[in-house]
């Protein structure tokens, strides 16, 4: 027997596989010699013995009643703790000062009216595709709100589901379900358009109450586009971000490679680049978040610039700009 097979069958019986003894000794009773195992066959071997660790440490995880938690930098271990089989959450908080008034949705073109920051839910999702359609699934839905931890101090707290298997689609949407109440705003970039029809249509497959209708859906980009449109290159979030808001991504994995992070998860790759699509989706919903208080103080100049040309007809347009504070 090769030195590799009698280490998958060490760990074999480590991980609670009480046949591997008697099917290796089978097996080294009617296999002639095998010659060393090549690189990919290696890789194998490795990705099988994790994925026995991995059910091991879930079954006795689950005997002794303790949540399931791994090392951050295991390789097969999505980003978060599991909450249901298959279903993951991430949680963290960014301490920052919460608005402490009313927010005007101006911007928008809803002049009239205001909603409270505690309502307002920044989400977005990464999906299996990016044509949408039927096929196409999220396996990652992240959301941002303006709470208090438990220390009462303000703060923005960052919520990620992600699927490690197919099977926990209809888990993931309740729980997001559950996030939501009668006076939640929702508020995205191009989610009106996208990301909520998706939703939509997969609560309705998976034959559960479909609770997005109902609320109120404030999107980012069509006042965006309105405010920078022909000033910057496109309006891309990533775009807005660096010229609008200063922020700069490092190692930043792009949407479009999302789809194929978590295919090649799902078929037995480590989760390295999933933890880069759950950067890049926490990040998402953070700018959401800051774009949101930027396009109100956008609108806030634009109403006093009007103001002031009412005011002062006869001054040029850069003398009435110039001499707001």
């Amino acid at each position: 027997m090769s030195l590799s097979l009698e280490r998958l069958r060490q760990w074999r019986q480590q991980a609670g596989d009480r046949n591997a003894s008697v099917a290796e000794v089978n097996s080294k009773a009617h296999t002639p010699a095998q010659a060393p195992m090549r690189e990919h066959e290696s890789t194998a071997e490795r990705l099988t013995l994790q994925r026995l660790l991995y059910t091991r440490h879930r079954e006795v995880a689950k005997r002794c009643g303790t949540p399931t938690r791994h090392v951050a930098d295991a390789p097969r271990v999505p980003p978060g703790d599991e909450i249901a089989p298959g279903l993951w959450l991430r949680e963290q908080w960014m301490p920052q000062a919460i608005p402490t008034q009313s927010l005007s949705l101006a911007f928008a073109k809803r002049h009239d009216e205001t909603i409270e920051p505690s309502d307002l839910l920044f989400f977005d999702t990464e999906t299996t595709g990016l044509s949408g359609g039927v096929g196409t699934r999220a396996f990652m839905i992240g959301a941002a709100d303006w709470t208090t931890n438990a220390e009462n101090q303000p703060g923005l707290r960052v919520r990620q589901l992600t699927l490690s298997t197919l099977a926990a689609e209809a888990a993931m949407l309740r729980v997001f379900a559950s996030w939501l109440g009668p006076r939640t705003v929702l508020s995205s970039y191009n989610g009106r358009c996208y990301d909520a029809p998706l939703l939509k249509a997969r609560y309705r497959l998976a034959r559960l109450p479909e609770p997005l209708s109902a609320l109120d859906h404030v999107d980012l980009l069509f006042p965006t586009r309105r405010f920078w449109r022909g000033i910057w290159e496109n309006c891309r979030l990533a775009t807005i971000e660096r010229h609008l808001l200063d922020i700069v991504r490092n190692d930043d994995l792009p949407g479009s490679e999302a789809p194929a992070a978590w295919l090649g998860y799902l078929r037995g790759g480590d989760a390295h680049n999933l933890h880069r699509v759950a950067a890049h989706n926490h990040q998402d919903v953070v700018t959401l978040a800051a774009l949101f208080l930027r396009l109100i103080d956008a609108q806030t100049q634009s109403d006093s610039v009007m103001a002031s040309a009412v005011t002062h007809p006869g001054l040029p347009r850069s003398i009435r700009t110039s001499s707001e504070p």
